[in-house]
C-alpha cells in the first residue's frame, strides 16, 4: 500500500494500467489528448505489481484497472473518469492538479 501511495503521488496525473487492457489504452490516450503526460504503470510489468493491484482493491477498484489518481486523490476507474470527462470536471482536476495549463 506505501508503494502504491508513493507512486500515486510521484507526477500529477497517475494512471495504473495493465498492457493487455483495452480501456487502460483509451483512458491514457484521454489523457494525452487532453494535453497531460501521465505517469502510467503497468501492474503486469512491475515487480510487485500484485501487491499493488490488492491494494487497489482495497481502495475499491472494481475493476482493479485502469485507476486513475489526479493530485495524489484517487479518482476511480474508467467509468469515473470518462462521467468526469463528459461534465467537464476532469479538465478542472487536471489543471488544479498542474497536470495540464490554460
Amino acid at each position: 500500500m506505501d508503494r502504491l501511495s508513493e507512486l500515486a503521488k510521484s507526477k500529477a496525473a497517475v494512471i495504473f494500467t495493465k498492457s493487455s487492457c483495452c480501456m487502460c489504452h483509451s483512458i491514457s490516450t484521454l489523457f494525452y489528448d487532453l494535453g497531460a503526460s501521465p505517469a502510467v504503470y503497468e501492474l503486469d510489468q512491475e515487480a510487485r505489481g500484485r501487491e499493488m493491484e490488492w491494494a487497489l482493491q482495497r481502495l475499491g477498484c472494481s475493476p482493479t484497472v485502469p485507476a486513475v489518481f489526479i493530485g495524489g486523490k484517487f479518482v476511480g476507474s474508467a467509468k469515473d473518469v470518462l462521467g468526469a470527462h463528459l461534465n467537464g470536471s476532469l479538465r478542472d482536476m487536471l489543471i488544479e492538479a498542474k497536470a495540464i495549463w490554460f
